[in-house]
């Protein structure tokens, strides 16, 4: 996969309508890998070598998907030696993860039952 298929993380910058923007940033935590990553920066910076044994994945997974995070704004490196801690750019991304979560306890997490998106395996969800 490259960055820039149908499904890599800016194959919906170019969306044309109004809520392009929305779509793009939404796309981007879409992933259950970048989502992990921002997680995991929510606690504070980390190199790529943190994010893998934190993730358990291959150092390129990472590295992509960490670069994708930076492609998209939602993390940044400060380059330290040879290695580059990452952290969250802006603090908003927390406040968005905190009413995701308030959102799936209000719903009784209804959202993984979803037909398309859901993460039930009994919903008869199909890959």
């Amino acid at each position: 996969m490259t960055m820039n298929d149908v499904d890599g993380c800016l194959a919906a910058a170019g969306a044309g309508s109004e809520l392009g923007a929305a779509v793009a940033l939404f796309h981007s935590l879409s992933d259950g890998t970048r989502l992990a990553i921002v997680r995991r920066l929510a606690d504070g910076e980390a190199r790529v070598a943190d994010l893998v044994e934190a993730l358990g994945l291959a150092q390129s997974t990472v590295s992509a998907h960490v670069a994708c995070l930076r492609d998209c704004g939602l993390v940044t490196g400060r380059p330290q030696g040879r290695q580059v801690f990452y952290s969250l750019a802006r603090p908003e991304l927390l406040d968005l993860l905190a009413a995701a979560e308030t959102l799936l306890d209000a719903t009784g997490n209804a959202v993984a039952l979803c037909p398309n998106y859901g993460t039930d395996t009994g919903a008869g969800v199909t890959a």
